[in-house]
């Protein structure tokens, strides 16, 4: 497939035959009629569902990309002839690592230097070399490895990815036929796009699906504007896995596709997510809970009365003393 292709549904249903072997993968529950748990904060007349994709073995959605890309890696990158190289803050780097692990295969993961340091150690006790730098720094170091030899696999920007990401899109349809809404995380789009492309390739048209970004991030929010794939010189998010520097080229062009529309949350509206999942028993990063942010603050721009509303939440990669220090009461 070229790299300028949108998937079909023949790609998603392969990959997600390809993810469902791996053990690296789990089914994640889908918790239904969610809204009794947050009666003082949810409408009862809508009905929400909420995928757990926290309680991935990886405890994030990433695994499920990251899987189906090194399924079809080159020859001498599975044999070991040519490194792997990619940049992650966290979970991909996480995820990718436990899969070079599962292989054997050597990898190095550039990591911007504020990354959390717990982070850092879980990627290389997978046996994954780190590099720090500046994240100002990052895409040229990338591409100096790249230059020198390695195999680059990007951690959104990647169609056997986005693929991979398709197959929650087709487990969504399983676990909740017909829905109305469905929200999604968006960072560099690579989940949004694979979601979105699962629902309206398996014909549910009349789906409203909604990316959600911070507002300290709206990468993809200005790409929509803008007509085509943009860069933000300053992104800045409590949401640090929702806050690349870039929208992807391809990410782009599968939301554009297939995702209706791009709703921004604050920073506050994410904490306070994060906060009212966290005391309904359910560990959730910030990253995670940004769609069930916007659900919380009334930013979906439809009426969701009687509606079905599927919320993603997409990881659970947090520490207790990060959890303490995000919930004060």
């Amino acid at each position: 497939m070229a790299s300028e292709e949108l998937v079909t549904l023949e790609r998603l249903q392969a990959a997600r035959k390809v993810v469902q072997q791996n053990p690296l993968f789990v089914r994640t529950p889908m918790l239904c009629h969610m809204q009794e748990h947050f009666r003082s904060m949810i409408n009862p007349s809508t009905d929400v569902y909420l995928k757990l994709e926290n309680t991935q073995i990886t405890g994030s959605f990433k695994s499920r990309g990251v899987v189906n890309q090194f399924a079809n890696i080159p020859d001498d990158v599975r044999s070991g002839e040519k490194m792997i190289v990619t940049c992650s803050a966290g979970n991909y780097g996480k995820s990718f690592s436990c899969m070079t692990k599962q292989l054997g295969l050597k990898a190095l993961v550039v990591m911007p230097e504020t990354a959390p340091v717990n982070r850092k150690q879980i990627i290389e006790s997978n046996g994954a070399t780190v590099e720090l730098t500046p994240t100002s720094n990052i895409q040229a170091t990338v591409e100096r490895h790249v230059k020198d030899g390695m195999h680059l696999l990007h951690s959104y920007d990647d169609v056997h990815l986005i693929a991979g990401h398709g197959s929650l899109g087709l487990e969504i349809l399983e676990d909740v036929p017909g829905p109305d809404i469905v929200l999604v995380c968006c960072g560099g789009g690579g989940v949004l796009s694979g979601v979105a492309a699962a629902i309206r390739l398996s014909g549910h048209t009349a789906c409203k699906i909604y990316g959600v970004e911070p507002e300290g991030a709206p990468t993809m929010y200005e790409s929509f504007k803008a007509g085509n794939a943009v860069a933000i010189p300053t992104v800045k998010s409590i949401a640090a896995g929702l806050a690349p520097p870039s929208a992807g080229k391809l990410t782009y062009k599968h939301c554009k596709s297939f995702v209706d529309n791009i709703i921004l949350v604050t920073d506050e509206e994410i904490i306070k997510a994060t906060s009212a999942l966290y005391h309904a028993g359910f560990v959730v990063e910030p990253s995670g809970a940004a769609a069930f942010a916007a659900l919380l603050a009334r930013k979906i721009p439809d009426d969701i009365t009687q509606k079905k509303v599927v919320v993603v939440l997409t990881g659970g990669n947090v520490t207790p003393q990060e959890l303490c220090n995000l919930i004060k009461d």
